[in-house]
């Protein structure tokens, strides 16, 4: 249930978990060979499918978001990989232990702990049947930076709603105790925040203008289409959990809207500093060309060309 009115603990945002948010944003474009999407949009299609088969909003929240702070690290090395790969349930779980906690020291310790626990060894939820909506958002490209009066900014390659949804569901929970939020209801707010756009093409802010007084009940109609693909009683739990967005009135609110905010600029943060990082950085602090046995010929072998 979302809490009660209360104002933050301070007037600034968390500003340490910074990193950890930027790190968590590039689950939109990772992909691995023969699994279909990227791992935010294949975690968004998991959630779903968890929530169909009847898991609890607040133990899918804590399960999708434990799994995503594992897969910061470890990208696709998931519990599924390590398993048929040979490890036993309790190795696997160690890994994805070791991932989590190289990126989540500056979360909120209660919450960290619980998250955690998450990871450990037990019987898998049985995923119910995906609604339609989630290919939908899958397939909705997002509108770029738009502008009323100004032509749009496109980066190539966008991301999608799935994806968006399900980084800003996990930025919600990573959120939650700073803004003294229910974490399942902004999860499941998170989640369910971009139903209009299962069926309604992205325009962004300049085509939300142009429709002026039709924007509303379009987007209603096409939210209704998308609920509706949802039994009771998720149906009701979504809308309820869909009553904090509007606005900033309620911590899971802010919570909500603090997440959403931060995933939208750093979507564009990402293009931005892939086009400023130059081969001096790549070379010198990421170490493209890196310590081994052979390192001593590579750089040789780059002198002697001229490269770069």
């Amino acid at each position: 249930m979302p809490s009660e009115n209360q104002p933050p603990p301070s007037g600034a945002a968390p500003e340490a978990l910074r990193d950890l948010l930027i790190e968590m944003n590039d689950l939109k474009r990772v992909r691995s060979a023969g699994r279909e999407g990227s791992i935010a949009e294949r975690l968004f299609a998991q959630g779903w499918g968890l929530l169909t088969g009847g898991a609890a909003p607040d133990d899918v929240a804590l399960d999708i978001t434990a799994v995503t702070l594992a897969a910061t690290r470890l990208c696709d090395l998931d519990a599924a990989f390590l398993t048929a790969a040979g490890l036993s349930e309790e190795a696997a779980s160690a890994v994805l232990v070791a991932g989590f906690d190289a990126v989540t020291g500056e979360l909120d310790p209660a919450l960290r702990e619980r998250l955690r626990g998450r990871l450990a060894p037990r019987p898998a939820g049985r995923p119910g049947p995906l609604p339609g909506f989630v290919a939908a958002l899958a397939q909705q490209p997002r509108a770029g930076v738009t502008c009323p009066g100004r032509a749009r900014i496109l980066l190539e390659p966008p991301e999608n709603h799935a994806e968006h949804c399900l980084i800003v569901a996990v930025y919600g929970v990573c959120l939650s105790p700073f803004y003294r939020a229910d974490p399942g209801t902004v999860f499941l707010a998170a989640m369910a925040h971009h139903f209009h756009n299962a069926a309604m093409p992205d325009a962004g802010f300049t085509g939300e203008m142009l429709l002026g007084d039709h924007l509303g009940p379009i987007m209603a109609t096409t939210t209704a289409w998308a609920l509706a693909e949802l039994a009771e009683p998720l149906r009701g739990q979504v809308e309820r959990a869909r009553a904090v967005l509007p606005d900033d009135a309620t911590a899971e609110g802010r919570a909500f809207h603090a997440a959403d905010c931060i995933d939208r600029v750093l979507q564009i943060a990402q293009h931005l500093r892939g086009a400023s990082t130059t081969m001096g950085m790549v070379l010198d602090e990421w170490e493209l060309v890196h310590a081994g046995p052979v390192k001593g010929f590579h750089d040789r072998v780059l002198a002697d060309m001229r490269i770069p």
